[in-house]
């Protein structure tokens, strides 16, 4: 069978000596495009891979044909779409960028690994918020299945997955994206793949802030990419003019965020807990009818706590097959710190002696409310007709937000929309978490060296320790009881934090971003000193010691894409060879 990709035109560009390498810009949105199958002999196998030069590892291919298909209990006919999270073979991870486990600027949640050919678009990743930046050694997958029966296929089914695999966790832009084109790949199948593919790679880059028209099989979705320097809690989407685009871009009000009422509609009366438990990043169980309600619950309990990054392991769809399952489910240890999502009733048995299971069914309706588990005793999950609730001996350290409970409720009695729900929700989610964050931040910041002690002449000065006691003393005057409602035992609250995998990812991130301002201050410092004045009345050793810190300093800022007034890097270029100039001409060949 010849390959239908074989010659295509962003290939011949390439091979004709085109600038720009072959699917730099695909590799920006996209790793790879995958198509998985049922062969009927060697049961889910990967098709295709698109572009076809993308090499994954034959652990990541098994990973993904199994996260590719829904489990058999979940009877899923039709179409269905839903997410998965894999972890990335340890031999073909690529150097990253950055060093920061949070990418940069990206809201945590939306940070990446770069691949060495778009190095130059990975300059404007730290502006995206944290929980955007780009994964750097997981993938996440984009499923769209379909089963639908098929008398000419031997057994009675048609079976097929479109994969989306990326880094980015733009959940809701590759949702979409595979609504407009799994329809036309499963009518046309290969050459759909190859002319979406090359549409892609004519993509601008997502550079964090701008609103972008992304025109994909006749539709422009027309999306903004978020930034770091928005306000939260904002409405992030503003119509621009369209330049009498044609046709007339379907605007996506978000790429990420879903709707966290429809996620969480059956399990409102508990959301405190909830949010406690992925606060804490506690080993929690999402045990759901199907792998679309699996991922997308999972995906909204991390995302409810943002604008902090959730540092824990997380799996939105989870089988018996992955390579993780015997690690997950050791018993030897206390369960992990990770929260999965999983279909198999198997699993029951399993997790046993996991401390929190959260159980859901289909939505049933109690009058016109949707009805809300109960919470149990982890002693009662033993059954495989499991019914639905949280099991859990879980105690919340606060009390339950009753006003906010009662105004969802009452927004469903009102036939209130959906979206406009999930707004509520969305920022009584957000106010909590920042009611939680800004103590943290402010004994952050007065750990921080006063501007006056940074000297050209001296080593940037240390940021002081963090100390659990001093900064448990200062909750009283300055705690969370300034801009939350919520009554509770805050201060138990966060001595647990402070001992879990959460704080550890803010703690270094915050750490991290203060080194590099206080690096940045030493810098302006330097640049204002009279480095050649210096120089008059020192050794030759001391100045080439000078050029070579100073350098290091150079380079060091470069890579960290450290925030500088305007004009300080070339300002120290100039210094730099001032300095060698005034050198003898054997040492300024040395140093050049």
């Amino acid at each position: 069978m010849t390959d239908p990709f074989a010659a295509s035109p962003r290939r011949e560009a390439a091979d004709s000596g085109d600038s720009r390498r072959p699917w730099a810009r695909f590799s920006s949105w996209l790793e790879c495009v995958c198509v998985v199958t049922f062969d009927l002999e060697l049961g889910q196998a990967i098709e295709l891979v698109y572009p076809q030069d993308v090499k994954l590892t034959e652990k990541e291919k098994t990973s993904i044909c199994y996260l590719s298909f829904p489990d058999s209990y979940s009877g899923c006919l039709g179409d269905t779409q839903f997410s998965f999270r894999l972890r990335q073979s340890v031999g073909r991870r690529a150097p990253k960028v950055r060093e920061d486990v949070y990418n940069g600027d990206a809201p945590v949640a939306l940070q990446v690994r770069t691949r060495p050919h778009h190095l130059h678009h990975h300059l404007h990743l730290h502006h995206l918020p944290l929980s955007l930046q780009a994964e750097a050694s997981h993938f996440f997958g984009y499923v769209y299945f379909r089963q639908v029966k098929d008398v000419s296929v031997k057994r009675g089914y048609f079976q097929k997955s479109l994969v989306l695999v990326s880094q980015f966790p733009y959940v809701h832009l590759f949702h979409s994206l595979l609504r407009i084109i799994a329809p036309e790949f499963f009518d046309k199948l290969e050459p759909v793949l190859e002319t979406v593919c090359n549409e892609i790679d004519q993509w601008p880059p997502p550079v964090p802030g701008q609103t972008l028209n992304l025109p994909v099989m006749g539709v422009v979705l027309q999306v903004r990419i978020p930034s770091k320097s928005d306000k939260l809690g904002g409405s992030p989407v503003r119509n621009t003019p369209t330049e009498n685009l044609l046709p007339a871009p379907t605007l996506l009000p978000t790429i990420h965020e879903l709707d966290l009422f429809r996620c969480f509609q059956s399990v409102l009366v508990h959301l405190q807990m909830l949010w406690e438990l992925t606060l804490l990043g506690e080993p929690l169980i999402v045990m759901a009818p199907s792998p679309t309600v699996s991922s997308e619950t999972v995906l909204a309990l991390i995302s409810s706590i943002s604008p902090l990054k959730f540092c824990c392991d997380f799996r939105p769809y989870f089988t018996v097959h992955d390579s993780e399952f015997r690690e997950f489910t050791t018993r030897t240890q206390a369960p992990p710190s990770v929260l999965l999502g999983v279909t198999n009733p198997f699993f029951i048995k399993t997790f046993q002696n996991w401390p929190h299971v959260i159980r859901l069914g289909e939505l049933k309706m109690a009058g016109d409310l949707p009805k809300q588990v109960k919470v149990k005793k982890p002693s009662k999950l033993k059954a495989l007709d499991t019914k639905p609730g949280i099991y859990t001996s879980y105690t919340t350290f606060l009390h339950k937000d009753k006003i906010l409970i009662k105004r969802l409720l009452k927004g469903i009695q009102r036939k209130r929309p959906s979206e406009v729900q999930s707004v509520i929700l969305k920022r009584h989610l957000l106010e909590l978490t920042q009611s939680f964050i800004i103590p943290l931040e402010r004994y952050m910041a007065s750990l921080m060296p006063l501007q006056r002690s940074v000297t050209p002449w001296k080593t940037p000065p240390q940021i002081r320790p963090f100390s659990q006691d001093d900064f448990l003393a200062t909750l009283e005057h300055a705690g969370p009881q300034l801009t939350s409602p919520l009554k509770g035992d805050w201060i138990g609250l966060y001595r647990k934090f402070l001992r879990c995998q959460n704080f550890d990812g803010w703690y270094r991130h915050r750490h991290r971003e203060m080194s590099q301002k206080l690096e940045s201050l030493h810098l302006e410092a330097i640049c204002d000193a009279d480095l050649l004045g210096w120089t008059r009345d020192k050794s030759e050793v001391e100045i080439v010691d000078l050029v070579l810190k100073l350098r290091e300093k150079q380079v060091k800022a470069r890579r960290q894409q450290l925030q500088l007034k305007d004009g300080v890097l070339d300002r120290l270029d100039g210094f730099v060879s001032a300095i060698v100039g005034s050198l003898p001409g054997d040492l300024q060949a040395v140093l050049s």
